[in-house]
């Protein structure tokens, strides 16, 4: 590469990572069907690279899931081999006729979605085999079906000749929080709600019904809730999904690591000011390094003075911090005692060594949004998985 196409700013996605962190589901549970999340551009790391990597041979995840219709019709297009789950459903009757037809798999939330189902199934024109996901609403009060609908739901459909698959499912408000009081007493309710209300539907059906839990938090801190189906999401891009937890501390890798250049490095007296509003003033001489990445490439802008970044150096990368604003295109650090450092030596904002969640606390986000927030100013550099 010739300097003038030389990278501001960059990110690597090592594969091997994300299949690593696959594996970190299997080995968690050894039998439960795996539904790899794979929503908002696959959590920003690009999702064809992800799903071609995650549908490999002998790969253990069985479906892909997506939020919204847009993406099922694009991840469908791929022609993977897997089935594709809409996690939000369908918004009216052209785009249920859409899905059926396609063979996209759906989850039914709502009222209205139930009702435009049981009427397409009246029709008697839809060849099955469908497979319908039925929610729950167990506590979390956003998207879910109540006890009573759901019941009838499962007994209307189970009647169905169309339908041969009904997956029963929910979704936790706070098992993120495992070591909190209040939030493990909620996981705990909903945990014995869904169980409590499964409980007898398969018998009154008269079929196979599974169930569906899980996502990353439960996957890892609530084995109770595994049941027949997981949906890792969070967990297989190296980010944790628990509070105050980093990703390798859960045996997952970075997929993801954002990376920059020194494109300037000045001293500046004590008493002098940094960058935009002067939130940081100098209590003694200051080495300052500016870095090319701001928020116009997805750096959080909320990130705070003391957030930390790695510097390369002959020794290798040093941990070092924010001081200053986050401009558009620029972050400012200290780089006291960083004597041999240049402009032109590389930055790492977060991945491999520092952890994107402990980013995340210093800017008041998690990991979820810095994956998907970066933009499309950065190029993306795919390191492959291993040959199989």
């Amino acid at each position: 590469m010739t300097t003038v196409h030389r990278q501001r700013a960059w990110a690597d996605i090592n594969l091997a990572a994300l299949t690593s962190n696959l594996q970190r589901v299997r080995d968690l549970n050894h039998s439960a069907s795996i539904t790899a999340v794979i929503k908002s551009n696959g959590y920003g790391h690009g999702v064809a690279e992800v799903a071609h990597t995650l549908a490999r041979p002998q790969s253990p995840v069985a479906r892909f899931a997506v939020a919204t219709m847009d993406e099922a019709i694009q991840l469908n297009a791929l022609g993977l081999g897997k089935p594709v789950l809409l996690m939000q459903g369908f918004a009216d009757l052209e785009q249920l006729r859409y899905l059926i037809e396609a063979r996209i798999e759906f989850v039914i939330h709502a009222d209205h979605q139930l009702a435009l189902l049981k009427q397409v199934l009246r029709k008697q024109d839809v060849v099955g085999p469908l497979t319908v996901w039925l929610k729950l609403d167990t506590g979390m009060h956003r998207l879910g079906l109540t006890e009573a609908v759901f019941r009838q739901a499962v007994a209307d459909l189970s009647s169905r000749r169309q339908v041969s698959d009904i997956v029963l499912m929910s979704h936790f408000a706070s098992a993120d929080a495992p070591d909190d009081a209040i939030a493990s007493r909620q996981t705990g309710d909903q945990l014995e709600r869904f169980r409590s209300v499964c409980g007898g539907l398969e018998a009154g059906a008269g079929q196979r019904l599974s169930r569906s839990l899980a996502a990353s938090s439960g996957i890892l801190a609530w084995p109770e809730s595994h049941f027949d189906h997981l949906r890792p999401g969070i967990m297989l891009y190296g980010g944790s999904p628990l509070v105050d937890r980093n990703g390798p501390a859960l045996g997952l890798q970075p997929v993801m690591t954002l990376r920059a250049r020194l494109i300037a490095v000045k001293q500046v007296a004590a008493g002098g000011s940094i960058g935009y509003g002067a939130t940081y003033t100098c209590d003694q001489p200051t080495r300052l390094g500016v870095v090319s990445i701001g928020y116009g490439d997805g750096y959080p802008r909320t990130a705070v003075n003391g957030t930390p970044v790695l510097v390369a150096t002959p020794e290798g990368y040093r941990r070092t911090q924010l001081i200053g604003r986050v401009s558009m295109d620029m972050i400012t650090i200290d780089l006291n005692g960083f004597d041999n450092t240049e402009v032109g030596d590389e930055v790492v904002l977060w991945g491999e060594g520092l952890a994107a969640d402990e980013v995340a606390r210093f800017a008041g986000t998690i990991s979820y949004e810095l994956f998907c927030q970066v933009t499309r100013r950065i190029p993306y550099h795919y390191l492959p998985a291993p040959a199989q």
